[in-house]
């Protein structure tokens, strides 16, 4: 992947500046501004460590989910609750996977209308050898130790839970 060149100043810290001149200090701008940049690094990043085992990082999610179930497996529902993500969604990257032949699909039969995804042997080679490249590059998270990590974590967590990710009590 080439790398863009580099600017001789911080972009997002001269649109705080230019901001404050116009509207006055807003940290929350220039804090939304980089953490939306740090996400479109971080996802080009991972997607081309993916890309040869046929994937993106939102299918390495759902194998990865997959390889967590007991017997292998999950309802489709239960996919989307887990990944947070539209029922369409999850529908597409299930249904990419089962072309690639790293997923199953069948009829759940504890409920009639539901359908169960299921992992693959070729799945969880992928999904191992996958794993093993994205925890070599620590998920495009070189810059950070893993006491930093733990705080970005705890950092983000709160905006999780006030926008209903999960019960916090």
């Amino acid at each position: 992947m080439p790398k863009p060149l580099s600017l001789s100043f911080d972009p997002i810290a001269r649109a705080d500046d230019l901001w404050k001149q116009r509207w006055g200090s807003v940290p929350s701008m220039a804090a939304i501004t980089s953490i939306m940049r740090a996400q479109q690094i971080l996802l080009a990043q991972v997607d081309a460590v993916v890309k040869p085992y046929g994937l993106t990082f939102a299918r390495y999610e759902a194998l990865v989910l997959l390889t967590f179930s007991k017997a292998g497996e999950l309802p489709m529902s239960k996919i989307g609750e887990r990944l947070m993500v539209h029922p369409t969604s999850v529908t597409n990257t299930v249904d990419r996977l089962v072309r690639s032949g790293l997923v199953g699909k069948r009829p759940n039969p504890n409920d009639g209308r539901g359908t169960l995804a299921a992992i693959t042997g070729k799945g969880r080679e992928v999904v191992e050898a996958a794993t093993r490249d994205l925890m070599a590059m620590d998920f495009g998270l070189t810059a950070y130790d893993a006491e930093e990590c733990g705080e970005i974590f705890a950092l983000l967590r709160p905006l999780r839970v006030a926008a209903g990710d999960f019960d916090e009590s």
